[in-house]
């Protein structure tokens, strides 16, 4: 195996600290604040175990595809599978658990790549991908995907990254979401294929809304405009996280499933319950499986895109 290369970027009053293994946003800290944003550990073997997801990209496929069947152009691909008889974040094997390659970095800017060969994962190929963190002047976080392929194929990167404004949970957070309409999932998380209206559901955070949230969430939300714009809110008395992005959905997970024991995290103790908010930013789960959704077929020729970033908003500045 290759081996890890770690690379810190800063900008303004943020500083990032990022791992090739699973082009992992390992640390990202705010001038001020104590804790690391975003949940991560000092000890790197944890992300290979407990914390294989923490502030990774994956994918290629993001989220859940029911039985790992995708059927593209006429034929059934198999994915590999690894959560109930179903594919998540690409099986064992997907982006968040390969060394990338460190294409270029500057103090503000890091991008790497990954080559995924063709069968890879059950998928067709190569398939090359790219991300690329930077940070702007005023401390702004962007996140930056691309990918191209050699054939038809699906795509649809995510990053995975657990927030906590305070470094301790939930607790004082209050979340956002400007979605009309949300995805109901089966027992197993797979969308049932409804594309249901959050009116008068325990869903409707169109408002801003305490956390833990009514209901448990590892919803995805479909997000209401186009193009790149805020579609959520994280915020306690003393700090909001904008984000904004040009996808179609987001999937957020409560972690209410969390346990990193016995891995630590940056903290000093492992992560339970409810230790962060993941917001993930993407096309919709399972969209092989349900003509409705948004597409993630990648077309040779064609260039995926997506862009992301967290804005930072200080309470205590005018």
């Amino acid at each position: 195996m290759a081996q890890d290369t770690q690379v810190t970027i800063a900008n303004g009053t943020s500083t990032a600290r990022v791992m090739t293994y699973g082009a992992t946003l390992a640390e990202f800290r705010l001038d001020g604040f104590d804790a690391s944003l975003i949940l991560c550990s000092p000890d790197i073997k944890a992300y290979r175990g407990p914390l294989r997801y923490f502030g990774a990209i994956v994918g290629p496929i993001a989220n859940r595809i029911a039985a790992g069947r995708a059927p593209l152009d006429g034929t059934d691909l198999h994915l590999d599978v690894n959560e109930n008889g179903n594919a998540l974040h690409d099986g064992p094997d997907g982006l968040s658990q390969r060394v990338w390659s460190l294409r270029s970095n500057s103090p503000q800017v890091v991008t790497l790549e990954l080559s995924l060969q063709d069968g890879e994962g059950g998928l067709p190929g190569p398939l090359e991908i790219a991300v690329t963190y930077d940070i702007d002047a005023d401390g702004t976080l962007g996140i930056e995907m691309t990918a191209r392929t050699e054939k038809l194929t699906f795509c649809n990167p995510a990053f995975h990254g657990y927030w906590s404004l305070t470094g301790n949970g939930p607790a004082e957070h209050r979340l956002t979401i400007d979605a009309d309409h949300y995805l109901p999932t089966d027992a197993a998380l797979i969308p049932t294929g409804e594309i249901a209206p959050v009116n008068g559901t325990p869903y409707d955070l169109r408002q801003s809304t305490p956390l833990p949230a009514p209901v448990g969430l590892d919803t995805n939300f479909c997000l209401n405009g186009e193009g790149m714009r805020e579609v959520a809110r994280l915020e306690t008395d003393d700090l909001a996280m904008a984000l904004e992005t040009d996808t179609p959905g987001l999937q957020v997970y409560d972690a209410s499933r969390l346990n990193t024991a016995p891995a630590k995290g940056h903290h000093g103790a492992p992560y339970g319950a409810h230790a962060g908010l993941v917001m993930e930013p993407q096309l919709w789960p399972d969209a092989p499986n349900n003509p409705d959704f948004p597409s993630i077929t990648l077309r040779p020729g064609a260039v995926f895109r997506q862009s992301t970033r967290f804005r930072f908003i200080r309470k205590d500045i005018p």
